[in-house]
């Protein structure tokens, strides 16, 4: 049968709007994470850029190769547990030194499968609550937002809230479009010019280092809630239309990609999960064998976006108060709702789900080591206790 360029619209169209709606949805929660644990402003911009490359290119690589819809994100709960862990011993170049530990780590979990049957270990409701912890206070900031601002906030939340129950796929995107309203009005209210420089991409290389905090309480946390929340259920979402991703050759591309990025600020790639849906449910064509195409279609949007991420970074830096922070809470309340459920559905793990929540929202540092990782600890303890003797 002779693939046409008119039956190819399809999935080349369902792989843009796959892009553009994962790219939008949630570049200013990588942003603002990047920005928490160090990264000045041209480091963050930096770090967007590496991972639309690199995603770009591991999408590229796996849709042609194997010749499946797959696509590879951003981890965008890896960006929220960077913005509530904050600046880490050793600062912006220890950061850089968690997300290349990271990269070794998802590696590893090719190359040595008993890495992967560990991490399966740790209990879902444990893993999800932690994940709702490092959530809520970024899903609070649109709250906070309408008191701190209400001129920009309240639009921003109101195209939000009319496109949920309208189009729910594109209420985040449209919030943003809102918010960059904002901030356009912003500009020229104030008559501030815009630098050239600003909007151009640009590579910011980090010499990485290593300290016992940032391993511990960044790079396994960051590890685990790639893996938990985008790794196992993306295959789980691609297997759902038909497809096995092969998981050795996923995890050593993405890990490679991962592995490139970080020492240009990238913090971590996976496969997709909600957004790999996109590309490989029907709507993207009927033949599941044309269905790549949009693989590869998210793959060069991906790289397309990479070339105006500073430009995204520079209407970040340039908005207004509380603006993008809400912009970026809109985006994970799905993510949150969804991590709620998951925590609290089995009553017998509920009381662990709700200390690993409560130790993860706290935010509480010890010994230099984050919140997320005392969480886990703190979950799995409880658990361990409630759960001494039974069968």
């Amino acid at each position: 049968m002779t693939i046409t360029t008119a039956s190819l619209s399809r999935p080349i169209l369902a792989g843009i709007v796959t892009a553009l709606v994962g790219f939008t949805s949630a570049f200013a929660v990588v942003l603002t994470g990047l920005s928490a644990v160090g990264a000045t402003a041209g480091q963050a911009a930096s770090g967007l850029f590496a991972v639309c490359l690199t995603m770009g290119l591991a999408c590229i690589v796996l849709a042609w190769r194997y010749r499946m819809p797959i696509t590879v994100a951003w981890s965008t709960p890896g960006a929220a547990l960077l913005a509530a862990t904050g600046t880490v011993d050793g600062g912006w170049p220890a950061a850089v030194g968690a997300f290349l530990v990271t990269s070794v780590l998802i590696l590893l979990t090719a190359l040595w499968p008993a890495l992967g049957g560990l991490i399966a270990r740790i209990p879902p409701s444990i893993a999800q609550a932690m994940l709702a912890g490092v959530l809520l206070p970024l899903c609070l900031a649109p709250i906070t937002g309408i008191v701190a601002n209400p001129w920009g906030v309240v639009p921003v939340v109101l195209t939000w809230l009319i496109f949920a129950r309208l189009a729910p796929r594109w209420a985040v995107p449209l919030a943003f479009v809102a918010a960059a309203a904002v901030v356009a009005i912003s500009l020229v209210q104030k008559g501030a010019p815009v630098e050239l420089g600003l909007l151009l991409p640009h590579v910011e290389l980090t010499a990485p280092t290593f300290t016992v905090g940032a391993l511990v309480g960044l790079a396994l946390p960051l590890f685990i809630v790639t893996m938990a929340s985008q790794n196992v259920p993306g295959i789980a979402i691609m297997r759902s239309y038909g497809y096995e991703v092969p998981w050795r050759p996923a995890m050593l591309v993405t890990g490679l990609g991962t592995a490139i990025g970080a020492p240009a600020g990238g913090h971590a790639i996976n496969l997709a999960a909600i957004s790999a849906a996109l590309a490989a449910s029907p709507d993207a064509d009927p033949d599941p064998a044309r269905r790549w195409v949009a693989g590869v279609s998210t793959g060069a949007s991906y790289l397309v976006f990479g070339g105006f991420s500073a430009a995204f970074a520079a209407l970040v830096l340039l908005a207004p108060e509380a603006v993008i922070p809400a912009v970026a809470g809109l985006a994970l309340f799905g993510a949150f709702g969804s991590a709620v459920q998951q925590a609290i559905d089995d009553p017998g793990e509920r009381i662990p789900a709700v200390v690993t929540f409560l130790v993860a929202a706290s935010g509480v540092a010890i010994l230099g080591v984050s919140a997320a990782f005392w969480a886990l600890v703190a979950g799995l303890i409880v658990r361990t206790v409630l759960h001494a003797g039974r069968r």
